[in-house]
């Protein structure tokens, strides 16, 4: 049995999107694990007396919709009156217990596989500013509503060595977790990482969240970046996501059938964006 809880405010004018992409959110952890989400509880902090109680009905009529999707069960919640509107949701599922993915494990030689572009930090921060395209806003969307469910369906056929969300730690601060107490190293394409559209101009204008600045002191002393990788892009795997891909590290055999299978399941952004290594011990080094 595995039980998550994700809970965060939105970045989102719309109650119903907001919903939508906190329960997809909330759902990655199990996913994440190569399990199956069954049921879960609501979790709310709302200002009744600051906002309508109709924008709290389209917030959870957007979280039930992205359940159904999922085929889980909503057993209930809890809510609280708080100034700060807050919505999540403590989810529970099901694993073999032989087949249980964790962010450790990988292996010397392993392909990484990222199944999201990259973005959805940045955009956010561009969104407060008015100065990011509706047609990007709509992509960074459409990523975060998007159960990672048909990307675990995916891996299932193969050996999976280690698997974890992307969220709010980035790209990299979930790489390293990865290798941490291990003797391997990670190497990163960065020309190889999916992005959003538009979200590298975005960067390049210095529209990065303060989220993205502390992941890269966080990480600094287990981080090399070769010349000539672009500051905007080296940003760029720093940025907090929410509701992102799955990062798998799978042998490089696989690989290729893996891509295939996400490919074939929908996951058309997945990309072969790395390799663990035993070359650079304890780092994450950018290419």
């Amino acid at each position: 049995m595995i039980q998550t809880v994700d809970f965060f405010t939105p970045i989102v004018d719309d109650p119903g999107l907001f919903g939508e992409i906190a329960a997809a959110n909330a759902l990655s952890d199990v996913y994440a694990m190569g399990g199956r989400p069954i049921s879960a509880l609501n979790i709310v902090c709302f200002p009744s007396q600051a906002l309508d109680l109709a924008v709290l009905r389209e917030i959870l009529a957007g979280g039930l919709r992205k359940l159904r999707e999922a085929r889980v069960a909503l057993a209930g919640g809890h809510s609280v009156e708080d100034p700060e509107l807050k919505y999540g949701l403590a989810v529970t599922g099901v694993v073999n217990p032989a087949r249980v993915r964790t962010n450790r494990g990988a292996q010397d030689g392993d392909a990484l596989i990222l199944t999201k572009p990259l973005g959805t930090g940045i955009i956010s921060t561009a969104l407060k500013a008015e100065l990011v395209e509706p047609a990007t806003v709509s992509a960074a969307v459409a990523a975060m509503r998007t159960l990672n469910r048909a990307a675990a369906e995916a891996m299932e056929a193969c050996a999976v060595h280690a698997c974890t969300d992307v969220t709010g730690f980035g790209l990299i601060g979930h790489a390293c977790e990865m290798i941490e107490e291990s003797p391997l190293g990670i190497r990163i394409s960065a020309a190889d990482v999916p992005l959003l559209p538009q979200v590298q101009s975005l960067a390049e204008m210095g529209l990065l969240p303060a989220g993205l600045h502390r992941n890269r002191d966080f990480r600094a002393g287990s981080v090399t970046v070769a010349d000539g990788v672009p500051l905007p892009l080296q940003d760029l795997l720093f940025d907090p996501q929410t509701s992102g891909g799955l990062l798998i590290a799978v042998p490089a055999g696989e690989a290729s059938m893996l891509l295939e299978r996400l490919g074939t399941a929908g996951v058309d952004a997945a990309r072969h964006i790395g390799t663990v290594t035993s070359e650079t011990p304890g780092r994450v080094r950018i290419d």
